[in-house]
């Protein structure tokens, strides 16, 4: 393990404790507190100062999100803006927080997340406000739920089981606007922009049916598209893993990918193979890009299975030769050697979706010829742990598929077969079988920018079960401590660069700009969570403020700081 990040030219000398507090006695609250998993984590102050109320962050280095180096500098804070950017020891009328010896930064832009139906359920974000995120964008992967038909909620509900965390959830909203609208009205701590998922967009012309799309049906698509990119999404999302968009051709995608581009916004692609058929899967996505001129972001871009190990640079010079012929391609990734997805991702296309799937899965038949493909899959069975799952029994959970398998004295591809006739997309696996070397390539290439993938989770609730994937938890401490070349240009990937790819003011500091900030400690920066024991808080982000106020990790539901935005046309 690296050290953790430092500003370039920093001695590393350790680390000094904690000191950020408020100085007007009437605020002074504790910042340190429990999880209740016995990790220790630092939560803000729940006292929060009147909206006209100004702040003054003083003492810390100023790390502005651009890739321009620290500065000293006290922070100012009006009105839920950035109001100045001072010399040390300005005098000036605001509450006072001393950080000292700590760095101010924009807070983290998740532009890849599935917190769309977590943050209905408990809007505080927890997991990704104690990392230091300030604004998610939902919607990725194609696996969205607007919009939909009103007449099918349970069809397209089971189909993106991974995002459906807690049954209470209504899914009564059918456009983008009624599901931004229930955002506004739960209060979600952090901010939270959407993208339109190619799934529920599907869905809504065929139901699920498999096959490619008549042009009438298209027509359609393309109409709803735009009625909820007019609406405020920041682009369009496909995953095309994930049934039934399998189906959807190069006719289809080109498109949707016109819409995308008439209005300037963002095509972000889970591609259809990240194993053997990574750069065909990267060709696909350049091909479309090339033809429509579509802003284009390719998802947590990494070669999966020891027999691809090396691929991805292959990939990556692709990209390159695209962006050197002028097309705008991006990628992103999070800095850990496993991807979290459901089981049923390992599934033949050939099976149809819905229940005739759950039935098939039962037949003797299709088990054995699944099974049979199955054997030929580059990422094996002692490689995939179950990290979720519905009922009582969880005795699975945590556990490595074969060795479970084992125990019970039957072939782990029998196991996982039950798995998913029972539960279908409901069961959630952690797969491994990648290369750090792979993961620090990608990293480091001039077109990448950090993203989770992850959920915002709670501590208890709903959210809270399992034993999800620790990049909920400290993806973007893990990245700055043990991957950035140094805190500077580790910072720039989290904020602006991400912002600009989805096109958001945010990720800067600036005088005039929202002050979504974090105020870390760059000696103690480091994720402890791990694929076991993943809801272990990260050290080192000792203050987090969205709009200018501090955000309470363990405030009630409801009672957030974040705003939900609709990035109309032109806004951009």
């Amino acid at each position: 393990m690296k050290s953790p990040a430092r500003m370039p030219g920093e001695s590393g000398t350790g680390g000094a404790g904690m000191s950020a507090g408020w100085t007007a006695s009437a605020m002074e609250t504790p910042l340190a507190g429990s999880n209740g998993h016995g990790i220790e984590f630092h939560i803000m102050p729940t006292g929060v100062p009147p909206p006209a109320a100004s702040l003054l962050l003083r003492g810390a280095s100023v790390i502005d999100g651009t890739g321009a180096p620290a500065i000293p500098a006290e922070v100012l804070i009006t009105d839920g803006r950035v109001a100045g950017l001072l010399p040390p020891g300005t005098a000036v009328d605001a509450e006072v927080v001393e950080v000292a010896g700590k760095v101010v930064c924009p807070g983290f832009v998740d532009i890849h997340t599935h917190s769309d139906l977590t943050l209905l359920s408990d809007p505080r974000g927890q997991s990704k406000v104690r990392q230091g995120v300030t604004t998610e964008v939902v919607g990725n992967c194609g696996l969205g739920v607007v919009p939909r038909p009103a007449a099918d909620p349970v069809g397209m509900r089971a189909a993106v089981a991974y995002l459906d965390l807690d049954p209470a959830v209504r899914l009564d909203q059918t456009d983008l606007t009624g599901y931004l609208d229930a955002l506004e009205r739960v209060g979600p701590a952090l901010n939270v922009a959407a993208l339109v998922a190619h799934l529920p967009l599907r869905w809504g012309v065929r139901q699920g049916v498999a096959g490619p799309v008549t042009d009438t049906e298209l027509t359609r698509m393309r109409d709803l598209l735009a009625e909820a990119l007019d609406q405020g999404a920041v682009g369009l999302s496909t995953g095309l893993i994930y049934p039934p968009l399998q189906h959807a051709d190069h006719r289809e995608l080109c498109a949707l990918a016109e819409v995308v581009t008439e209005r300037d916004k963002l095509f972000a692609w889970h591609i259809r193979d990240y194993t053997d058929g990574l750069l065909e899967s990267v060709a696909e996505v350049l091909a479309v890009a090339r033809e429509t001129g579509c802003r284009t972001q390719i998802s947590h871009l990494m070669s999966v299975g020891r027999r691809n190990r090396g691929v991805v640079g292959e990939a990556l010079a692709m990209i390159d030769r695209a962006r050197a012929d002028g097309f705008d391609i991006g990628v992103d990734i999070y800095p850990y050697l496993a991807g979290n997805a459901p089981l049923a991702q390992l599934l033949p296309g050939w099976l149809p979706v819905g229940g005739q799937r759950a039935v098939l899965l039962r037949d003797p038949a299709t088990r054995q010829r699944i099974a049979a493909e199955w054997e030929h899959n580059p990422v094996g069975w002692d490689e995939i742990m179950i990290c979720a799952m519905p009922g009582e029994d969880q005795s699975l959970v945590g556990r490595i598929l074969d060795e479970s398998a084992a125990e019970l004295g039957r072939p782990a591809a029998e196991l996982a077969l039950d798995l998913l006739a029972e539960h279908d997309n409901a069961v959630m696996m952690v797969a491994f079988g990648r290369a750090e070397e792979d993961l620090r390539r990608v990293l480091a290439h001039p077109a990448t920018v950090v993203a989770s993938d992850g959920q915002a989770l709670a501590d208890t609730g709903a959210t809270a079960g399992g034993v999800p994937h620790p990049r909920s938890f400290g993806c973007f401490p893990r990245y700055l401590s043990e991957f950035a070349p140094d805190l500077v240009e580790g910072v720039r990937r989290c904020t602006s660069a991400p912002a600009d790819r989805v096109g958001l003011d945010r990720g800067r500091i600036a005088v005039g700009a929202v002050a979504d900030l974090v105020v870390l400690d760059p000696q103690r920066l480091a994720d402890r969570s791990s694929f076991t024991r993943p809801r272990a808080a990260p050290a080192g982000i000792e203050l987090v403020l969205v709009g200018g106020r501090p955000v309470a990790a363990d405030a009630e539901p409801g009672n957030g700081t974040g705003a939900v935005i609709r990035m109309t046309k032109g806004t951009r």
